[in-house]
């Protein structure tokens, strides 16, 4: 799973793709994450890798500007992984090329109210 946001710092002159979580080996069987995207709180099994605020947790939307978009991609991969010793995002997609059995993504926006 991958989850990032393409608009970063402002959608009106994007400059990066700002990564948000990312994780790997999710087990097959997994329905669904629980509420705040811990490490104590992942399926068993499940890697992480460090976002772009250098932690490995899931780091929700903070907008600095404008209604950004946040991709959700999720890939079917033929293999588990060994222990990538919390990747980046280019390592782990580096790690997955010619392992893609199907991938789906999702895009949510969110904006934040001025004043807040």
């Amino acid at each position: 799973l991958i989850v990032d946001d393409p608009d970063a710092p402002d959608p009106a002159a994007p400059q990066m793709t700002w990564v948000h979580w990312l994780l790997y080996n999710i087990p097959p069987a997994t329905t669904g994450l629980a509420e705040g995207g811990t490490e104590k709180n992942l399926p068993a099994g499940t890697l992480q890798g460090f976002n772009d605020w250098h932690r490995t947790s899931y780091g929700g939307p903070c907008p600095p500007i404008g209604k950004h978009h946040y991709f959700f991609k999720l890939y079917a991969l033929d293999r588990t992984f060994p222990d990538l010793k919390k990747p980046t995002k280019a390592m782990l997609e580096k790690a997955m090329q010619d392992h893609v059995l199907e991938q789906a993504s999702m895009v949510g926006l969110f904006q934040r109210h001025p004043g807040h």
